[in-house]
């Protein structure tokens, strides 16, 4: 998730955990223990692009990371501030706690989360919540000021806010859950309707909501895609578009290390294009630019196979792409009405 939820849902847990003795130290402790995990950013100063895909949510979001971290932080942290009000195992249940709920959530993502890492490089990602929403978010933040305020003047602490803000969060994820089960077996009718033999599909949301869901159905010489909202009527029309695979395309630099990167990170998800002067790596896992609207949009990643001196912020330079006052209205209508 983005780093704003992350410190928000750490000053709210800490709060939970250590409030009464910490006061808004367990706040700041929380926010910082929540965060620690995205210390692998620091990777990006020394990896390639393409290194830096499978370095971010690698090892520092693996539960080996967890066990071997918050014994030294809890350690440090009772040295800071004394055993009388916080023993060591509270502080090593705070930390372990904290930085397991960062692993969790993050593989609620697509983008894949290395939780056996060094152990396996499989990464898991639960295609549930897209990496910034709104909805989980603002009650956190809301949540945590209460919090900061109550506990800096030495009020009485009562966790009702925060409850609230994990219970609105909570039956969030369940609506997502449900969209999810009922967006994939939507697809799986299509499929039949139009004669398609899958040999894998997945469902991820679109941005800023679990409301809109990006389809992808793996045919093995290419992909059908497309977007489905919760609120699309069964019998409206669910449109796929076809986008070769073109794999073939990859015969010069197949063997080369970073296109072993991006095929490894894609999970397989992925076609290549050839766009005026180069070649271009298309994951497709995290959707198109405006494909809600566009069926035929370029992909929100995209890697330039003959020019990897531009491939910075690879996850984030396509995400947003052309949007305006204009597309966000746009945007909504198709989430809230047939296309």
């Amino acid at each position: 998730m983005d780093s704003l939820t992350h410190i928000a849902l750490g000053a709210c847990v800490g709060g939970l955990l250590g409030g009464k003795q910490l006061r808004t130290k367990a706040l700041v402790w929380g926010a910082a223990a929540q965060s620690l995990p995205d210390i692998d950013f620091l990777a990006g100063m020394w990896c390639s692009p393409a290194e830096d895909l499978l370095a971010h949510r690698g090892f520092t979001h693996s539960f080996l990371f967890m066990f071997l971290l918050a014994p030294l932080l809890a350690i440090g942290a009772q040295r800071l501030h004394g055993a009388a009000r916080f023993s060591l195992i509270r502080w090593m249940i705070f930390f372990a706690v904290q930085i397991s709920i960062h692993l969790l959530l993050d593989a609620l993502n697509v983008y894949g989360t290395g939780w056996w890492e060094p152990f396996s490089h499989h990464r898991v990602s639960g295609n549930l919540l897209f990496v910034a929403d709104p909805v989980m978010t603002l009650p956190l933040v809301i949540a945590t000021g209460w919090l900061f305020f109550t506990l800096r003047r030495d009020r009485p602490a009562t966790i009702r806010p925060v409850v609230v803000a994990f219970l609105i969060c909570f039956a969030y994820l369940l609506v997502g859950l449900f969209s999810k089960i009922h967006i994939e077996k939507e697809l799986q009718q299509q499929c039949r309707k139009k004669g398609l033999q899958p040999v894998r599909s997945f469902v991820t949301p679109a941005p800023f909501t679990s409301l809109l869901w990006f389809c992808a159905v793996d045919v093995g010489q290419g992909f059908y895609v497309g977007y489905r909202s919760v609120f699309d009527q069964e019998k409206s029309n669910f449109s796929l578009t076809y986008f070769p695979k073109q794999d073939s395309l990859l015969a010069g630099v197949h063997d080369r290390e970073d296109v072993q990167h991006l095929i490894r990170f894609s999970k397989g998800y992925y076609i290549v294009q050839r766009r005026t002067d180069t070649l271009v790596f298309n994951d497709l896992r995290f959707g198109q630019q405006m494909g809600w609207a566009h069926p035929r949009a370029p992909f929100s990643f995209y890697y330039f196979l003959e020019h990897p001196g531009q491939n910075d912020f690879l996850i984030q330079r396509g995400r947003l792409a052309g949007w305006d006052r204009h597309t966000f209205t746009r945007y909504i209508d198709r989430i809230v009405t047939n296309p």
